[in-house]
Protein backbone atom coordinates (compact mmCIF):
# COMPACT_ATOMS: atom_id res chain seq x y z
CA UNK A 1 0.00 0.00 0.00
CA UNK A 2 1.48 3.44 -0.93
CA UNK A 3 1.64 6.58 1.46
CA UNK A 4 -0.16 9.21 -0.02
CA UNK A 5 1.82 12.97 0.91
CA UNK A 6 -0.28 15.76 2.09
CA UNK A 7 0.11 19.02 -0.04
CA UNK A 8 1.34 21.81 2.24
CA UNK A 9 1.01 24.96 0.28
CA UNK A 10 -1.59 26.93 -1.05
CA UNK A 11 -2.49 30.23 -3.36
CA UNK A 12 -3.87 32.91 -1.61
CA UNK A 13 -5.21 35.79 -4.55
CA UNK A 14 -6.38 39.03 -3.11
CA UNK A 15 -8.24 41.26 -5.33
CA UNK A 16 -8.67 44.90 -4.85
CA UNK A 17 -9.51 47.47 -7.37
CA UNK A 18 -6.52 48.63 -7.66
CA UNK A 19 -3.70 45.70 -8.15
CA UNK A 20 -4.30 41.50 -8.11
CA UNK A 21 -1.70 40.03 -5.30
CA UNK A 22 -1.42 36.41 -5.51
CA UNK A 23 1.08 34.36 -3.27
CA UNK A 24 1.78 31.06 -2.35
CA UNK A 25 2.02 30.13 1.18
CA UNK A 26 2.35 26.93 3.29
CA UNK A 27 0.98 25.42 6.48
CA UNK A 28 2.83 27.61 8.60
CA UNK A 29 1.76 30.42 7.06
CA UNK A 30 5.30 31.68 5.26
CA UNK A 31 5.06 33.53 2.01
CA UNK A 32 7.10 31.58 -0.65
CA UNK A 33 6.53 33.80 -3.17
CA UNK A 34 4.37 36.66 -3.83
CA UNK A 35 3.69 38.99 -7.07
CA UNK A 36 0.88 41.26 -8.26
CA UNK A 37 -0.41 43.26 -11.63
CA UNK A 38 -2.92 45.68 -12.07
CA UNK A 39 -6.76 45.01 -11.55
CA UNK A 40 -7.96 47.64 -14.39
CA UNK A 41 -6.05 46.15 -17.26
CA UNK A 42 -8.81 43.79 -17.68
CA UNK A 43 -12.23 45.58 -17.46
CA UNK A 44 -13.48 42.39 -19.55
CA UNK A 45 -14.34 39.35 -17.01
CA UNK A 46 -13.16 36.70 -19.39
CA UNK A 47 -9.63 38.30 -20.13
CA UNK A 48 -9.24 38.56 -16.47
CA UNK A 49 -9.64 35.10 -15.76
CA UNK A 50 -7.37 34.25 -18.23
CA UNK A 51 -4.69 36.66 -16.98
CA UNK A 52 -5.52 35.58 -13.07
CA UNK A 53 -4.85 31.83 -14.38
CA UNK A 54 -1.59 32.24 -16.12
CA UNK A 55 -0.07 34.42 -13.95
CA UNK A 56 -0.58 32.34 -11.07
CA UNK A 57 0.62 28.62 -12.82
CA UNK A 58 3.39 30.35 -13.86
CA UNK A 59 4.11 31.23 -10.17
CA UNK A 60 3.26 27.31 -9.20
CA UNK A 61 5.59 25.78 -11.84
CA UNK A 62 8.31 27.96 -10.89
CA UNK A 63 7.69 27.14 -6.96
CA UNK A 64 7.19 23.53 -6.61
CA UNK A 65 4.92 22.73 -9.75
CA UNK A 66 1.28 22.09 -9.82
CA UNK A 67 1.42 18.63 -7.29
CA UNK A 68 2.69 20.68 -4.77
CA UNK A 69 -0.33 23.23 -4.66
CA UNK A 70 -4.01 21.80 -2.50
CA UNK A 71 -6.37 24.71 -2.98
CA UNK A 72 -6.75 28.70 -3.64
CA UNK A 73 -8.55 30.68 -1.74
CA UNK A 74 -9.63 34.88 -3.32
CA UNK A 75 -10.44 37.72 -1.27
CA UNK A 76 -12.72 40.57 -2.95
CA UNK A 77 -15.03 43.23 -2.64
CA UNK A 78 -18.34 42.35 -3.18
CA UNK A 79 -17.42 38.59 -2.74
CA UNK A 80 -19.82 36.41 -1.40
CA UNK A 81 -18.72 32.76 -0.03
CA UNK A 82 -21.64 30.68 -0.20
CA UNK A 83 -21.64 31.10 -4.07
CA UNK A 84 -18.31 31.98 -4.69
CA UNK A 85 -19.36 34.74 -6.90
CA UNK A 86 -18.75 38.41 -6.54
CA UNK A 87 -22.39 39.92 -6.64
CA UNK A 88 -23.42 42.98 -8.09
CA UNK A 89 -19.78 44.99 -7.20
CA UNK A 90 -20.09 48.63 -7.67
CA UNK A 91 -16.40 49.47 -8.13
CA UNK A 92 -15.33 47.19 -10.35
CA UNK A 93 -15.81 46.86 -13.80
CA UNK A 94 -17.47 43.95 -14.08
CA UNK A 95 -20.88 43.66 -13.15
CA UNK A 96 -23.96 41.85 -12.09
CA UNK A 97 -22.92 38.35 -10.78
CA UNK A 98 -19.36 36.80 -11.22
CA UNK A 99 -19.00 33.00 -10.72
CA UNK A 100 -15.13 33.96 -9.81
CA UNK A 101 -14.27 30.41 -7.66
CA UNK A 102 -16.18 28.22 -10.55
CA UNK A 103 -14.60 30.40 -13.13
CA UNK A 104 -10.93 29.93 -11.87
CA UNK A 105 -11.33 26.31 -10.60
CA UNK A 106 -12.43 25.19 -14.32
CA UNK A 107 -9.57 27.31 -15.89
CA UNK A 108 -6.87 25.58 -13.39
CA UNK A 109 -8.36 22.52 -11.62
CA UNK A 110 -7.74 23.20 -8.26
CA UNK A 111 -10.73 24.21 -5.27
CA UNK A 112 -11.58 27.33 -5.10
CA UNK A 113 -13.09 29.24 -2.13
CA UNK A 114 -14.13 32.56 -2.38
CA UNK A 115 -15.26 35.63 0.63
CA UNK A 116 -15.60 39.01 0.97
CA UNK A 117 -12.48 40.81 1.31
CA UNK A 118 -13.49 41.88 5.20
CA UNK A 119 -14.25 38.11 5.94
CA UNK A 120 -10.56 36.91 4.50
CA UNK A 121 -9.05 40.33 6.55
CA UNK A 122 -10.52 38.83 9.73
CA UNK A 123 -9.03 35.76 8.91
CA UNK A 124 -5.63 36.70 8.61
CA UNK A 125 -6.02 38.80 11.25
CA UNK A 126 -7.39 35.89 13.58
CA UNK A 127 -4.77 33.84 12.84
CA UNK A 128 -1.35 36.02 12.14
CA UNK A 129 -2.53 39.16 13.23
CA UNK A 130 -3.44 41.58 16.08
CA UNK A 131 -6.69 38.86 16.76
CA UNK A 132 -5.34 36.67 17.67
CA UNK A 133 -6.89 34.95 21.11
CA UNK A 134 -10.12 36.80 20.21
CA UNK A 135 -13.61 35.21 20.21
CA UNK A 136 -15.71 38.28 19.55
CA UNK A 137 -14.19 41.10 17.40
CA UNK A 138 -15.03 43.08 13.94
CA UNK A 139 -12.49 44.12 11.28
CA UNK A 140 -13.25 47.17 9.19
CA UNK A 141 -11.98 47.31 5.78
CA UNK A 142 -11.45 50.67 4.59
CA UNK A 143 -10.40 51.60 0.95
CA UNK A 144 -12.57 52.09 -2.67
CA UNK A 145 -15.31 50.70 -0.13
CA UNK A 146 -16.12 50.24 3.62
CA UNK A 147 -17.00 46.55 4.68
CA UNK A 148 -17.00 44.43 7.69
CA UNK A 149 -16.50 40.82 9.46
CA UNK A 150 -18.12 40.20 12.94
CA UNK A 151 -16.14 37.06 14.54
CA UNK A 152 -18.95 36.03 17.12
CA UNK A 153 -17.76 33.14 19.50
CA UNK A 154 -14.65 32.61 17.00
CA UNK A 155 -16.32 31.79 14.06
CA UNK A 156 -17.61 34.53 11.20
CA UNK A 157 -21.10 35.47 11.33
CA UNK A 158 -22.29 35.44 7.76
CA UNK A 159 -25.93 35.46 7.82
CA UNK A 160 -28.70 33.45 6.10
CA UNK A 161 -27.40 34.85 2.22
CA UNK A 162 -23.50 35.45 3.07
CA UNK A 163 -24.33 39.06 3.24
CA UNK A 164 -23.46 39.82 6.71
CA UNK A 165 -21.27 42.91 7.61
CA UNK A 166 -22.11 45.57 5.00
CA UNK A 167 -21.50 48.86 7.26
CA UNK A 168 -20.46 50.37 4.23
CA UNK A 169 -23.83 50.53 3.37
CA UNK A 170 -25.79 51.26 6.46
CA UNK A 171 -27.37 54.55 6.28
CA UNK A 172 -25.97 57.59 8.72
CA UNK A 173 -27.27 60.62 6.55
CA UNK A 174 -31.12 60.21 5.73
CA UNK A 175 -31.76 61.07 2.00
CA UNK A 176 -27.67 61.76 1.52
CA UNK A 177 -25.29 61.54 -0.77
CA UNK A 178 -25.93 58.50 -3.55
CA UNK A 179 -23.86 55.48 -2.67
CA UNK A 180 -22.34 53.13 -5.88
CA UNK A 181 -24.88 50.94 -4.24
CA UNK A 182 -27.47 52.26 -5.44
CA UNK A 183 -28.63 54.05 -2.04
CA UNK A 184 -28.62 57.41 -0.39
CA UNK A 185 -26.72 58.28 2.63
CA UNK A 186 -24.26 55.36 3.17
CA UNK A 187 -21.62 55.43 5.89
CA UNK A 188 -19.57 54.30 2.69
CA UNK A 189 -20.08 57.54 0.93
CA UNK A 190 -18.80 59.71 3.62
CA UNK A 191 -15.86 57.82 4.91
CA UNK A 192 -14.92 55.55 1.62
CA UNK A 193 -12.09 57.04 -0.67
CA UNK A 194 -14.36 58.88 -2.98
CA UNK A 195 -16.48 60.16 -0.15
CA UNK A 196 -13.46 61.58 1.57
CA UNK A 197 -12.65 63.65 -1.33
CA UNK A 198 -16.11 64.74 -1.72
CA UNK A 199 -16.74 66.37 1.69
CA UNK A 200 -13.16 68.13 1.15
CA UNK A 201 -13.92 69.84 -2.24
CA UNK A 202 -17.92 70.61 -0.89
CA UNK A 203 -15.39 72.39 2.50
CA UNK A 204 -13.54 74.33 0.01
CA UNK A 205 -16.49 75.64 -1.84
CA UNK A 206 -17.65 76.78 1.30
CA UNK A 207 -15.60 78.93 2.44
CA UNK A 208 -12.44 80.81 0.94
CA UNK A 209 -10.41 79.91 3.85
CA UNK A 210 -6.65 79.32 2.77
CA UNK A 211 -5.77 75.28 2.48
CA UNK A 212 -2.79 73.06 0.80
CA UNK A 213 -5.72 70.95 -0.90
CA UNK A 214 -7.12 73.75 -2.95
CA UNK A 215 -5.32 73.41 -6.58
CA UNK A 216 -4.43 69.92 -6.19
CA UNK A 217 -5.62 67.56 -9.23
CA UNK A 218 -6.28 64.79 -7.89
CA UNK A 219 -6.50 64.95 -4.64
CA UNK A 220 -6.52 61.66 -2.39
CA UNK A 221 -7.08 60.53 1.37
CA UNK A 222 -3.37 60.11 1.78
CA UNK A 223 -2.59 63.58 0.35
CA UNK A 224 -5.26 65.21 2.94
CA UNK A 225 -3.69 63.07 5.90
CA UNK A 226 -0.40 65.31 4.98
CA UNK A 227 -2.09 68.22 4.66
CA UNK A 228 -3.20 67.64 7.95
CA UNK A 229 0.62 66.74 9.26
CA UNK A 230 1.31 69.67 8.43
CA UNK A 231 -1.05 71.57 10.01
CA UNK A 232 -3.71 72.35 7.42
CA UNK A 233 -7.32 73.42 9.41
CA UNK A 234 -9.36 72.95 6.32
CA UNK A 235 -7.83 69.18 5.75
CA UNK A 236 -7.76 68.57 9.73
CA UNK A 237 -11.95 69.24 9.23
CA UNK A 238 -12.47 67.27 6.69
CA UNK A 239 -11.36 64.10 8.96
CA UNK A 240 -13.45 65.50 11.54
CA UNK A 241 -16.61 65.49 9.85
CA UNK A 242 -15.54 62.20 8.42
CA UNK A 243 -14.55 60.74 11.73
CA UNK A 244 -18.16 61.63 13.51
CA UNK A 245 -19.84 59.83 11.22
CA UNK A 246 -17.62 57.26 11.31
CA UNK A 247 -17.88 57.04 14.82
CA UNK A 248 -21.97 56.99 14.75
CA UNK A 249 -21.87 54.16 12.62
CA UNK A 250 -19.31 52.18 14.56
CA UNK A 251 -20.90 53.21 17.86
CA UNK A 252 -24.58 51.32 16.01
CA UNK A 253 -22.86 48.26 15.30
CA UNK A 254 -20.83 47.96 18.62
CA UNK A 255 -24.33 48.49 20.79
CA UNK A 256 -25.52 45.15 18.33
CA UNK A 257 -22.90 43.05 18.50
CA UNK A 258 -20.53 44.07 21.80
CA UNK A 259 -17.24 43.56 20.06
CA UNK A 260 -14.22 43.42 22.48
CA UNK A 261 -12.09 45.10 19.76
CA UNK A 262 -12.31 47.14 16.17
CA UNK A 263 -9.66 46.35 14.12
CA UNK A 264 -8.98 48.68 11.20
CA UNK A 265 -7.36 48.10 8.21
CA UNK A 266 -6.35 49.59 4.49
CA UNK A 267 -5.34 52.86 3.25
CA UNK A 268 -8.01 54.87 4.90
CA UNK A 269 -7.23 53.13 8.27
CA UNK A 270 -3.85 55.06 7.81
CA UNK A 271 -5.41 59.39 8.22
CA UNK A 272 -5.00 57.76 12.45
CA UNK A 273 -5.42 60.27 15.05
CA UNK A 274 -7.25 63.06 12.30
CA UNK A 275 -9.96 60.52 11.64
CA UNK A 276 -9.50 57.99 14.62
CA UNK A 277 -10.09 60.78 17.31
CA UNK A 278 -13.35 62.06 16.21
CA UNK A 279 -14.66 58.68 15.64
CA UNK A 280 -13.74 57.44 19.24
CA UNK A 281 -15.32 60.44 20.64
CA UNK A 282 -18.41 60.10 18.94
CA UNK A 283 -18.33 56.17 19.41
CA UNK A 284 -18.22 57.36 22.85
CA UNK A 285 -20.76 59.58 23.00
CA UNK A 286 -23.54 56.95 21.43
CA UNK A 287 -22.49 53.45 22.41
CA UNK A 288 -25.00 51.23 24.51
CA UNK A 289 -23.79 52.67 27.94
CA UNK A 290 -23.20 49.64 29.60
CA UNK A 291 -20.48 48.79 26.80
CA UNK A 292 -18.67 52.23 26.78
CA UNK A 293 -15.33 52.38 27.68
CA UNK A 294 -15.10 48.65 26.74
CA UNK A 295 -14.02 48.42 23.23
CA UNK A 296 -11.02 48.83 21.74
CA UNK A 297 -9.83 50.65 18.43
CA UNK A 298 -7.09 48.82 17.34
CA UNK A 299 -5.52 49.38 13.59
CA UNK A 300 -3.67 46.24 11.70
CA UNK A 301 0.08 46.67 11.37
CA UNK A 302 0.31 44.36 9.00
CA UNK A 303 1.01 44.95 5.21
CA UNK A 304 -2.22 45.13 3.62
CA UNK A 305 -1.79 42.96 0.38
CA UNK A 306 0.58 40.21 2.70
CA UNK A 307 -1.94 40.12 5.44
CA UNK A 308 -4.73 39.59 2.83
CA UNK A 309 -2.92 36.88 0.75
CA UNK A 310 -2.11 35.17 4.54
CA UNK A 311 -6.11 35.36 4.98
CA UNK A 312 -6.77 33.99 1.45
CA UNK A 313 -4.40 31.49 2.52
CA UNK A 314 -6.83 30.03 5.81
CA UNK A 315 -9.54 29.97 3.42
CA UNK A 316 -8.37 27.85 1.09
CA UNK A 317 -6.96 25.27 3.86
CA UNK A 318 -11.12 24.93 4.33
CA UNK A 319 -12.11 23.93 1.00
CA UNK A 320 -12.38 20.47 0.26
CA UNK A 321 -9.69 19.45 -1.88
CA UNK A 322 -10.01 19.02 -5.30
CA UNK A 323 -8.42 18.33 -8.76
CA UNK A 324 -9.16 18.08 -12.19
CA UNK A 325 -6.78 15.54 -12.66
CA UNK A 326 -7.54 12.82 -9.68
Amino acid sequence: MGQETIKKRVVGIDISLDAITYAIVDVKGEVIAIDSFPTLDYPDINQFISALSDHMMNMIEQNGGYESIRSVGISAPSANFMSGSIVNSPNFPWKGVIPLGLLLRDRTGYAVAVANNADVRALGEHAYGMARGMRDFVVITMGSGIGSCLFSNGMIHKGTDGFAGEIGHTCVVNNGRQCGCGNKGCLEAYVAAKGIVTTAKELMEQTDKPSLMRGVEKLTPKMITEFCEQGDELSIEVYRKTGELFGLGLANYASMVDPEAFIFTGGISRAGKWLFDPAKEMFDRYVFHNTCGKTKFLVSEDDRAVNDVLGASVLAWEVREYSLFK
